[in-house]
């Protein structure tokens, strides 16, 4: 069973490449999905973030207010850190949980794990590949302000707060160029997939 870790920065397009192996035939075990998991009303993430930031991050009906948690912690990195300490390694868990059940389902399936934040928490996992998708930080804070509507000044802020792209190359055994057409994304997807089910992985 190939692991492989999938990355990239906000409107990088990691998502149409997960979209894309996921029509192949991968297992795609989301990052995100992941912390909203663990984060669910009652978890004991949740009442830990409860007690670090005040009881007021939690809503009327049990769930995280993600926005004002957000608030609390952009920008802050000191918070950011506290918070990060309680989230990673309940996601560090879950995650190889579902990596244990996708092989016991399947031993022989493509497992890719869509995580945004692979430099931050998992580098030194032992992925048999790491791919990431690249492109330049001007088009992806053009994507945010068409796709997202985002305000510009807000898209440039939350690009600014990844780490800068040259540190997701660095680690980068594949790298996808997404800042050409969808086409070309595509095809270099497939070639990817091409060279993961003839057990190639280098």
């Amino acid at each position: 069973m190939p692991l492989i870790a999938l990355t990239g920065g906000i409107a990088s397009g990691k998502s149409t490449i997960a979209a894309r192996l996921a029509e192949h035939g991968a297992v795609i075990v989301d990052a995100d999905r992941i912390v909203r998991d663990v984060q669910s009303p009652g978890s004991a993430v949740l009442t830990r973030i409860a007690e670090a930031f005040g009881a007021e991050m939690i809503q009327p009906d049990g769930a995280l207010d993600r926005a004002r948690l957000g608030a609390r912690v952009f920008g802050d990195t000191e918070a950011l850190g506290r918070l990060n300490g309680i989230v990673h390694p309940a996601v560090k868990a879950e995650s190889e949980r579902r990596f244990t059940d996708a092989l016991t389902a399947d031993p022989g399936a493509v497992v890719v794990y869509d995580v945004p934040l692979l430099v931050e928490a998992r580098v030194d996992d032992p992925w048999d590949l790491v791919v990431v998708a690249d492109a330049p930080a001007a088009l992806r804070e053009d994507r945010l302000v068409r796709e997202r509507r985002m305000e510009r000044a807000d898209a440039r802020a939350r690009i600014a707060s990844q780490v800068p792209d040259a540190q997701r190359r660095a680690i980068a055994d594949v790298l996808i160029d997404t800042s050409g057409e969808l086409a070309d994304t595509l095809r270099q997807t497939d070639e990817l997939w091409a060279r993961l089910r003839a057990g190639s992985t280098r």
